[in-house]
């Protein structure tokens, strides 16, 4: 009969007795420190603050108004998005939803017209006033977002 040569099954009868070796691949974690209880402040007795990273706290007022900006300044970018896919595909401006959409967005595109030369190619049309348009009122929204942010940032003393 052969011995093993390998470290063999530990669940062999003849490993039952043998001492157990600190296999270096296998620690054992550390376990935490019990915690200690907190004693609760005296009546009278100074209350210690602490420094956190959070001095300047938004308040609720400037997130919200940041809020409802960042929604109209989406919702202006979606319709002129929409805008953008209909002249590419040569949607016809007189049905219905297309007018409606041309309607709503040409005097938010208008200021940006003949600042770029518009490409036109079997019925569909590039306007890249309208990107550009996108592009600045995404810039807006995130400066007039961050704006009310700011104003509204309340101060949380330290000491």
């Amino acid at each position: 009969m052969t011995q093993p040569t390998g470290s063999g099954d530990p669940r062999d009868p003849r490993y039952a007795g043998a001492p157990v070796t600190a296999d270096p691949r296998y620690v054992e974690a550390p376990q935490p420190a019990p915690l200690q209880p907190v004693r609760p402040v005296q009546y009278g007795e100074p209350v210690r603050r602490v420094e956190t990273d959070a001095t300047y706290a938004p308040s609720w007022r400037g997130w919200r108004a940041g809020q409802i900006v960042y929604t109209i300044g989406g919702i202006v970018v979606v319709l002129i998005v929409i805008r953008i896919i209909f002249e590419l595909l040569g949607a016809n401006p007189n049905a219905g939803f297309s007018n409606l959409i041309y309607t709503i967005t040409a005097p938010l595109v208008a200021p940006f017209q003949g600042v770029f030369p518009t490409p036109q190619s079997h019925g569909s049309i590039l306007d890249l006033a309208a990107v550009l348009a996108i592009i600045v009122y995404a810039l807006l929204t995130w400066g007039i977002a961050r704006l009310f942010e700011f104003m509204r940032r309340r101060s949380m003393p330290t000491a």
